[in-house]
């Protein structure tokens, strides 16, 4: 059972398939919500017209979406069992807040994705499975969900599994478990369920616990982007969030862009001084020559460097109404960095549900289309891929002050 680690996962799913429910029903039998919350919600008027919690009122918890029912921002909550600890991302489901979905899908190393079992795979289904597969995530459990309403039957269970199974093999895609659950009911979320014993397989909570975590961020080379720079009390100090790797007091370092090499003389933390920070910890530092470091610097180790770059092939989904013509001047932000560029190739149009491609060698890109795509940028920019750091391998792109694109670097 020994592993106390902690995994990040996603629930996508299209809307009214119930990703809030198992969310809701999720933290109830783990004993994450407080009793007076509980209380609260069995004793308001937020309940079924059969008498059932509405365990998503849980996670709904934004005055618009209990007006109107549906998740419209990632939501992150948190569980534990007796083998780790979770944080789960939970996904708008509605076409309209496919942005938001992407943001929540980029932070996780794994995705659960629900299906509503008289459903069957929908079109945002089939987006969100595309766009997982273009994150990179490789782990995905599939749940069929509402059972109960077809009276817990196998041959309802397998004629959607397989569904879902047929597309995933059409886009290159495996899930590690297809699961029948009743998020509302409970069946097959933390227990296993009496009504379906034509199922031998793991509940939700035994599907997860196996799911082996990767290398930590902390195992891997330094990565600290800088995010800013402070004059405090004669000393210039650069602050960030250390993204791979640990930073000690003494260490040699190399910055890029510039290219320039120096030591840290100094680590803070909360007005403390260390002598040594790792991964996931977010630090101010003083190098032995501070003038050349700048917002959008990156500290790394000699040997070990990421890319250093103005042309970058990625993949991208486009998510503005008002689409974009080749070679338009826009503003790219990866990481801390922010950099004028253009999009000078389109090699591909992609639709984002069924992945067909719908032109290649295209001049334009359109509303929630898929792009296969090469970026110049006009300055040299720090990159990875985006399955070695994800924060350094993933962007957006800016037009005046919409986000009008989300990619990464594959």
């Amino acid at each position: 059972m020994e592993d106390r680690g902690f995994l990040k996962f996603v629930i996508v799913g299209h809307i009214d398939h119930g990703k809030s429910t198992l969310i809701g029903r999720l933290l109830v039998d783990t004993d994450s919500i407080p009793y007076d919350k509980i209380k609260e919600i069995e004793e308001s008027r937020e309940k079924r017209m059969d008498g059932e919690i509405e365990f998503a009122f849980l996670v709904d918890h934004f005055r618009e979406e209990r007006e109107r029912k549906i998740t419209i921002d990632t939501v992150h909550t948190f569980f534990e069992t007796p083998k780790r600890g979770y944080v789960i991302i939970d996904a708008p489901g509605h076409v309209e807040y496919v942005k938001n979905m992407i943001s929540g899908a980029s932070q996780a190393e794994m995705a659960l994705l629900i299906v509503d079992v008289t459903e069957g795979i929908c079109e945002q289904t089939k987006r969100h499975a595309n766009l997982l597969s273009m994150l990179g995530i490789a782990q995905v459990i599939v749940a069929i969900n509402k059972m109960d309403i077809v009276y817990y039957k196998e041959e309802k269970f397998k004629r959607v599994s397989n569904e879902v199974r047929g597309f995933f093999t059409q886009i290159g895609m495996n899930a590690d478990y297809y699961i029948p659950i009743s998020a509302l009911k409970g069946d097959n979320v933390a227990t296993r369920s009496r009504k379906m014993d034509w199922y031998d397989g793991p509940n939700i909570l035994q599907s997860l616990d196996s799911i082996k975590l990767g290398s930590t961020a902390e195992d891997k080379s330094l990565l600290f982007p800088i995010q800013d720079v402070y004059e405090i009390d004669g000393n210039r100090i650069a602050v960030g969030r250390v993204e791979a790797g640990r930073v000690e007091a003494g260490m040699e370092v190399k910055i890029l862009p510039e290219g320039r090499k120096s030591s840290i003389k100094r680590i803070e933390k909360f007005q403390e001084d260390r002598e040594r920070v790792v991964a996931g910890e977010s630090i101010g530092v003083i190098i032995e020559d501070p003038n050349f470091i700048q917002r959008g610097s990156v500290m790394c180790v000699e040997g070990k460097e990421p890319i250093v770059t103005n042309r970058i092939k990625a993949n991208l989904i486009w998510l503005s109404k008002q689409g974009f013509i080749i070679d338009e001047s826009i503003r790219m932000r990866l990481s801390t960095q922010e950099v004028n560029a253009n999009i000078t190739c389109i090699k591909k149009r992609i639709d984002s549900s069924s992945l067909e491609v719908i032109e290649e060698d295209a001049t334009r890109i359109g509303n929630l289309e898929i792009g296969e795509v090469e970026i110049r940028t006009e300055e040299p920019i720090v990159v990875t891929k985006f399955n070695d750091i994800q924060e350094l391998g993933r962007f957006v792109l800016v037009r005046g002050n919409d986000v009008v694109a989300g990619g990464i670097i594959p």
